[in-house]
């Protein structure tokens, strides 16, 4: 007999792999925080320190969400209903200004952690500020992270050398392979041409990502053309930053033009649905970008403009919303618009090679989940039933690297309770900063 860690077994596992193959019935092996093995149940001579049964459940690829602001969960419902312009300058930015601590960063991206892990994200693409709070925070939780720091020129000065601050962490985080680094310059509106050169140049240098909001807004693409005579991609081309491998978060408002340029480029859209929707920023053209070949995945964004971090519930919009937009029911199948959080994802942050699929050597990141609910049954193709019919409260256990950080819907390395309690503290605070 071969010993491994941990069998999952007798599940109808989702691989998500290239021939995103399904099996029905089997044992999902994990050695090492490592996938081993993908066997009929009962039929391979692994055995294991411990078996979860998962028999009436879909084990399936660890969500990938690919744009997020961990770091807001305080900001939750504070300002809705209102434009993304007034949202930012007038409520969003001024709060921030005023209250942002390294103690408020990490207590709301514990909390938002555990909200995330909750809801079968095992990955996520985190900018905002203070990297170091962001970092500890997931490590605790168990939530992989590739975090950034946001880059708003009026808030840093023309003079900040971002790479200098990515290259220092990386090399403190080192031997923590939950959390990774990257950069990010804000958006085009909050850095100036030189800041963008400079992050682009970086970025080629030391193999970073990218992470930059684009084309969120109608008015955006609008004052780019004022300004600088030219779309924003053909901008940022211009300028160099494509040559580096980026994530866009939104890309609401881009055509045909500038996706000529980007379908040449080593660039992922990160189509942020639900924000999108809720800011009346717009729908992305998700036909298009896939008409040209552009590698799209998904993200909340924010729990301030979301207003929830669950990722499968984003995804059964954007699937179901895209076939009417585009008049054709047949759009987006459910296994194609799972890619869009699992390799497509994985493909996006540059980890396709380790994470974003179930197979043989890649990291043990998944969810059980289980199908024994009134909404989910009968079962005729899982992937379907993911995207129109499960939802994130079906999500019964989560591994990230082999450990399990959600066990029968409870958080393994959080005390949720706690996370409750100190939520309703910064509330308290928030709300008395606002009476001011």
């Amino acid at each position: 007999m071969k010993q491994a860690d941990l069998i999952i077994s007798g599940a109808t596992i989702l691989s998500m792999d290239a021939e995103l193959a399904v099996h029905q019935d089997h044992d999902l092996i994990v050695t090492d925080g490592k996938i081993s093995a993908i066997e009929p149940q009962g039929k391979h001579i692994w055995q294991a320190q411990e078996t979860l049964d998962a028999q009436h459940c879909i084990v399936m690829p660890g969500l990938i969400n690919t744009h997020s602001h961990l770091p807001m969960s305080w900001f939750r419902g504070l300002a809705d209903d209102l434009p993304l312009d007034i949202w930012l300058n007038h409520y969003i930015w001024p709060l921030e200004a005023r209250l942002l601590s390294k103690s408020f960063i990490y207590d709301a991206t514990l909390f938002g952690a555990g909200e995330m892990l909750k809801s079968g994200i095992t990955m996520t693409n985190d900018m905002y500020f203070e990297m170091s709070a962001i970092a500890d925070a997931c490590i605790k939780a168990g939530l992989r992270a590739l975090i950034s720091e946001a880059v708003i020129e009026a808030k840093m000065g023309a003079d900040y050398r971002p790479s200098l601050l990515v290259l220092k962490y990386k090399d403190l985080y080192q031997d923590q392979p939950l959390v990774d680094f990257s950069l990010a310059p804000h958006a085009i509106y909050t850095c100036s041409g030189d800041m963008l050169r400079r992050c682009a140049q970086a970025a080629k240098e030391h193999d970073l990502l990218i992470h930059i909001h684009l084309s969120e807004t109608a008015a955006e693409v609008e004052n780019c053309l004022r300004e600088r005579g030219k779309r924003p991609v053909h901008y940022l081309n211009d300028i160099g930053l494509l040559e580096a491998r980026c994530v866009f978060a939104h890309g609401v408002h881009i055509d045909a033009g500038e996706m000529e340029v980007l379908q040449q480029k080593p660039v992922s859209i990160s189509i942020c649905t639900d924000s999108n929707l809720k800011l009346a920023s717009g729908l992305a053209p998700i036909k298009a970008y896939l008409d040209h070949g552009i590698n799209l995945s998904l993200g909340t964004d924010s729990v301030a403009s979301n207003n929830d971090l669950d990722l499968l519930g984003e995804l059964s919009t954007t699937a179901k919303l895209h076939k009417a937009l585009n008049n054709d029911p047949a759009f987006l199948p459910a296994i194609e618009a799972l890619k869009l959080v699992t390799i497509n994802a994985a493909r996006a942050l540059g980890v396709e090679d380790r994470r974003g699929s179930l197979e043989i050597g890649k990291d043990a990141d998944f969810l059980v989940i289980d199908t024994q609910s009134l909404n989910s049954m009968p079962i005729y193709e899982p992937a379907s039933q993911l995207v129109y019919a499960i939802n994130s409260r079906q999500i019964r256990d989560v591994f990230v690297a082999g450990k399990q950080v959600v066990k029968e819907q409870r958080l393994v390395n959080l005390d949720e309770a706690e996370l409750l309690q100190t939520a309703t503290r910064y509330a308290t605070m928030i709300k008395e900063e606002l009476s001011k």
